[in-house]
């Protein structure tokens, strides 16, 4: 809708109302909802995963037209940053906000600086991304408000050309709402308690969440060396959570980032379901460091995989923690991605 559509739309709303309304003024009613185009974080998050989903197929047609994410651990920092953007860019096109875990656990968390092991609060998350888009939004009606001081100092001087070149920009403005890619980590417990914090997430205003496959209370930084990773349909349930908090949300577009920490991860905590040789349980406990052994050596507490008719013994450390065979990184990861892709 136009600037001036919309003073049309509320002179005809205050003339309805026959006196009550005749002090209001429609064109200050028309510069207050064109500086607050957003009305809540789920109008924001349908508009940015517009952007992202746009931006990754034009990545995918040509990929030297990349994004470019940046970290932000407060509000008037992500601001700051859109607003210089635009100033020297012209426009905040393929400009995002990454809104880290890491970043989150050493300057957010109200227990104070914690390494990034999802020590946090988790309502850190949902609130750092709806403070991102308060102070955006201000952004707005910051610069949209000089832009209607310039207008009115045009009308003062009869200058029409001017006028109609500040209306146009106005009709054109580019917001510096963008899109926020959110790390929800290891989804903070189980898949109910992963959908629960993805809707906090999308309804302040994320079209994209990030999601990792490491167990929740083992949780490590992915620079770390200890990382315990879960098996495929454990992760996936939480993939699944995340997109049904979207479709539930409206926002049918919205990203989910599945990364894998396989490559860095030798341990499991737990052994696969399989129910048939090659399905996912079975490809994912394919990749433990295992014995091979005779019934006669099995021993008390012994955990043991039947595979091709052979009895394997995983081996479990004094944490029971499972172990992975060294070198498997890479292919798990590949095993992680295509699954992911599937199923997300």
């Amino acid at each position: 809708m136009s600037y001036q559509d919309h003073i049309i739309q509320m002179s005809q709303l205050i003339d309805s109302k026959k006196g009550p309304w005749a002090a209001i003024d429609a064109e200050s009613v028309a510069r207050m909802r064109v500086q607050n185009r957003f009305k809540t974080g789920l109008e924001i998050a349908r508009y940015t995963a517009s952007i992202m989903r746009k931006d990754m197929a034009a990545y995918d047609a040509d990929s030297s037209q990349y994004t470019q994410s940046l970290g932000c651990w407060h509000g008037f920092i992500g601001q700051q940053k859109l607003i210089s953007i635009k100033k020297h860019f012209g426009n905040t096109d393929r400009r995002y906000l990454y809104l880290s875990g890491w970043m989150v656990a050493a300057l957010r968390s109200e227990f104070g600086p914690l390494p990034d092991q999802s020590m946090h609060e988790k309502t850190s998350v949902p609130a750092l991304i709806e403070e991102l888009y308060t102070f955006l939004r201000q952004a707005d009606a910051r610069e949209l408000g000089g832009m209607f001081r310039d207008l009115d100092a045009a009308r003062a001087a009869g200058d029409k050309a001017k006028e109609k070149a500040i209306l146009d920009a106005v009709d054109n403005y580019q917001t510096h709402v963008v899109p926020v890619i959110a790390d929800i980590d290891a989804g903070f417990g189980n898949a109910e308690a992963t959908y629960l914090l993805a809707k906090k997430m999308i309804e302040a205003g994320a079209c994209a969440l990030q999601i990792e496959n490491q167990v929740s209370d083992e949780k490590q930084c992915g620079h770390q060396d200890g990382k315990v990773t879960v098996p495929h349909e454990d992760f996936l349930a939480k993939v699944r959570a995340c997109r049904y908090a979207f479709l539930e949300l409206g926002v049918e577009n919205g990203i989910i980032v599945t990364r894998t920490d396989s490559l860095g991860a030798g341990l499991t905590k737990q052994i696969a379901v399989s129910h048939e040789p090659g399905d996912l349980g079975d490809q994912y406990n394919s990749f433990l460091d295992c014995e091979e052994i005779s019934p006669a050596d099995m021993k008390n507490g012994d955990v043991v995989l039947n595979r091709n008719g052979k009895l394997l013994r995983p081996k479990r450390l004094p944490s029971n923690l499972f172990q992975f065979r060294e070198g498997t990184g890479a292919d798990r990861c590949v095993l992680d991605s295509i699954t992911s892709l599937q199923n997300g």
